[in-house]
């Protein structure tokens, strides 16, 4: 795969959804790209045909089209190497993949995705229930795994000393909570002051005009 210096970039995107991470990428990147909607549960033929997953995010660079989170984040870091996105070493590197990794599979495709896209489990609606309290109780083990390891660091950032692509990851992860009605500030206070610090990043509050419950 070869870009172009100046490739064209678009996004598909879908508000509140994790698609807002590598909106946030490409903002702290500074890449001029298209936002393109793609509403989850609404996904046109169009999309379905560029994306046969059915989801966001997809990113495409040129006539390339990429998709699947750590994926789309490694990309974008690749046009603008300069914001060291993906972490400053290598050490740092490896950590920001062992975080996107989890953050992919067991926070998101498996916790909150038990919860709200029950459907994705099982046929049968009477388990619907027992599965979402199992979600529930998987997403408080995320958060408490999350608030551990930001305890352990003497940084404003998940890895290292600078922004990379864990920290729109988990300032998303911690924005869902809102809609399981968790006490966060109480419940995981390093986790809170973390997302405090970073909130009004610009790159952060830019991205959040487009994302509902964000």
């Amino acid at each position: 795969m070869a870009f172009t210096k100046n490739p064209n970039v678009k996004l598909w995107y879908s508000p509140g959804a994790c698609s807002f991470v590598p909106h946030v990428a490409l903002r702290e990147a500074g890449i001029d790209a298209e936002l393109i909607l793609a509403q989850v549960g609404q996904m046109s033929e169009e999309f379905k045909r560029l994306n046969p997953k059915g989801r966001v995010p997809v990113l495409a660079i040129g006539d390339e089209v990429i998709t699947e989170m750590s994926a789309v984040l490694t990309a974008i870091s690749y046009l603008a190497p300069e914001a060291h996105l993906l972490g400053r070493t290598f050490v740092e590197t490896i950590r920001v993949y062992e975080w996107l990794n989890y953050l992919s599979t067991t926070a998101h495709a498996q916790s909150f995705a038990s919860i709200w896209r029950t459907e994705r489990f099982t046929n049968d609606f009477n388990l619907y229930p027992s599965i979402q309290v199992r979600g529930i109780e998987n997403v408080r083990d995320v958060y408490a795994l999350i608030e551990r390891k930001l305890s352990e660091r003497d940084s404003d950032y998940a890895v290292g000393h600078s922004f990379t692509v864990v920290d729109p990851f988990l300032i998303l992860l911690y924005f869902w909570a809102g809609r399981l009605d968790f006490e966060m500030e109480t419940m995981y206070p390093r986790y809170t002051r973390y997302v405090k610090n970073l909130r009004e990043r610009k790159s952060v509050t830019e991205a959040r005009k487009f994302h509902i419950n964000v």
